[in-house]
């Protein structure tokens, strides 16, 4: 193959959008220099594509015929997986190219991206909104006057910022992410993730001060930055300095909290940490179902008589979600009482799909090998959803049971989902 025939391949893999073959054609000897190509990446959001380049020696700070440089119109772009890709090692960054980029996130995030793209193509008619994922997270994108950008110019704004190792003000940050209050929406997601960055006391007592914010998204975003923190503590096998401290602030915030999707955020915080049964028995019978969902993982075992009374009760709430989370709950306690075993089998027949899911999946693990057990688990094999099938056959293969064989020839071929299931070994159990 000629250099102008991989090349021409490799300008080909840009336009398709396959970042594969980008950096095969790349290894290949072809030319990631011409400005066209990291624009065309740029242009289309293209942020893989765009980092292969990069990493194969395009120019993310080249100066373009209007001016511009790739680094510039990813920004403009509004797509901070893009900018990631392009922005690299900083350290190469003089102070005005820096300013320069800080000085658009600024002014497209303050004027708004549709309200910006109306001003600079002059187009009158309506704007077309949609959304698109980046890197697990959501952005909105919009098109008027044959020109497309997406609005995460705040997620950029503080991308840059972070590379840059500029201290943002907690309240801006914390305003950027409220401004879509969504934890999936890539500004939330960029502020939340430069604070747990952020691990001085300085910014965790402002942070959590948000917690008595009149606004409910307000409170939210410290739960999710609680969660947050305790995840990159756990990933870097670190130790929490404010583990003790957090655990009281939750169990306070719990006891005044009024918004119910707060609470049971909450709640699912303190679940994390621990337990604390006397917060579950209190909040067992609260009106907002989500809060409800979240007590049963307060207990720990064995449960005591007051719990197991809750969870009974739980498990016949008219929300099916709650019904579910209180029978998983109890169907794990070994050694249940009669009362108890009887009760999850009985969720086994619930009229919720989702419930008898389940229902199911804690029987067939669990530790009753009484025949009414069984005999449910048999009932499963007529289910239509071959998963409730699947763990009727798994229940029977624990307990050595002499259907076992038949019971996974009723459940049916399994499909590539269920390679790696530790639930097709009871086939060959009793073999």
């Amino acid at each position: 193959m000629t250099e102008q025939d991989t090349d021409r391949r490799l300008a080909a893999a840009v336009r398709a959008g396959d970042a594969e073959a980008v950096r095969t054609l790349l290894e290949a000897g072809a030319d990631p220099g011409r400005a066209e190509l990291l624009c065309t990446a740029v242009d289309a959001f293209a942020y893989e594509v765009a980092e292969a380049l990069v990493a194969g020696g395009a120019d993310p700070d080249r100066e373009l015929p209007d001016g511009t440089t790739p680094l510039l119109r990813a920004v403009e772009g509004g797509s901070p997986a893009t900018v990631r890709a392009l922005r690299g090692e900083v350290a190469r960054l003089s102070g005005a190219q820096r300013e320069r980029l800080l000085a658009a996130a600024r002014h497209w995030y303050g004027a708004g991206a549709e309200e910006e793209l109306r001003r600079r193509t002059g187009a009158t008619g309506p704007a077309q909104w949609s959304s698109a994922e980046e890197e697990w997270c959501d952005v909105g994108q919009v098109s008027l006057g044959g020109v497309t950008v997406r609005a995460g110019h705040g997620a950029v704004l503080t991308e840059l910022e972070r590379a840059f190792r500029i201290p943002t003000p907690v309240e801006e940050l914390v305003a950027r992410a409220v401004r879509h209050p969504d934890v999936c929406h890539v500004d939330w997601s960029a502020s939340c993730l430069w604070l747990v960055q952020r691990r001085d006391r300085q910014t965790w007592s402002a942070v959590t001060a948000f917690r008595h914010h009149p606004s409910p998204d307000h409170r939210r975003f410290v739960v999710d930055y609680l969660q947050s923190r305790d995840r990159a503590v756990s990933v870097s096998h670190g130790m929490n300095p404010y583990q003790d401290e957090e655990a009281r602030l939750l169990k306070a915030w719990a006891a005044e909290e009024p918004d119910g999707g707060v609470l049971a955020l909450v709640l699912d915080t303190v679940s994390g940490e621990g337990y604390d049964e006397p917060l579950g028995l209190r909040y067992a019978g609260h009106p907002d179902p989500r809060v409800r969902q979240e007590v049963p993982y307060l207990f720990a075992a064995p449960l005591s008589p007051e719990a197991t009374a809750a969870l009974t009760a739980l498990a016949g709430d008219p929300d099916p979600e709650v019904r579910g989370h209180a029978g998983g709950r109890l169907g794990r306690e070994r050694g249940a009482v009669p009362e108890v075993r009887a009760l999850v089998l009985g969720l086994v027949r619930d009229p919720d799909p989702g419930v008898r899911a389940t229902a199911a999946a804690v029987l067939a693990a669990g530790d009753d090998r009484t025949p009414e057990a069984a005999e449910a688990l048999v009932a499963l094999l007529a289910e239509e959803d071959q998963e409730l099938r699947l763990e009727g056959a798994y229940g029977l293969a624990l307990r050595d049971d002499p259907r076992t064989r038949e019971a996974y020839e009723r459940v049916g071929p399994l499909g590539p989902q269920h390679e790696h299931d530790h639930r097709r070994s009871g086939r060959w159990r009793n073999l």
